[in-house]
């Protein structure tokens, strides 16, 4: 059973930066796949970022070249470094995890980051 915790939400103000932190137990945090996402209100919940047990990386449209992902295996840690803040990226951010043998999916339960114009 993998858990999940996140932190480092808040406010902010349009332009700033904040740096979330999802840090997990259970499983074998380095083979897994792992994402954040986020859901603001009245809205679908939406991938913003993944990488693989490999390092490759992936983002929205709406988040490349102001937002980066990482992970630190050793920590049991995935980070999102979120930079040039927009009020539209105020949303729950969830961390998700994904074990690639099982397809089998985790989700944290979430931070909250507000961005005020």
């Amino acid at each position: 059973q993998v858990q999940l915790v996140e932190s480092g939400g808040g406010l902010v103000q349009a332009g700033g930066s904040l740096r979330l932190s999802c840090v997990g137990s259970g499983g074998l945090f380095s083979i897994n796949n792992m994402g954040w996402y986020r859901q603001a209100p009245g809205k679908q919940r939406e991938r913003v970022a993944t990488i693989t047990s490999s390092g490759s990386t992936n983002y929205a449209d709406s988040v490349k070249g102001r937002f980066a992902i990482s992970r630190d295996n050793v920590k049991n840690t995935v980070y999102l470094q979120m930079n040039s803040l927009k009020p539209e990226d105020t949303a729950v951010y969830y961390c998700n995890a994904v074990q690639p043998l099982s397809g089998r999916a985790y989700w944290g339960q979430g931070t909250q980051v507000t961005v005020s114009s």
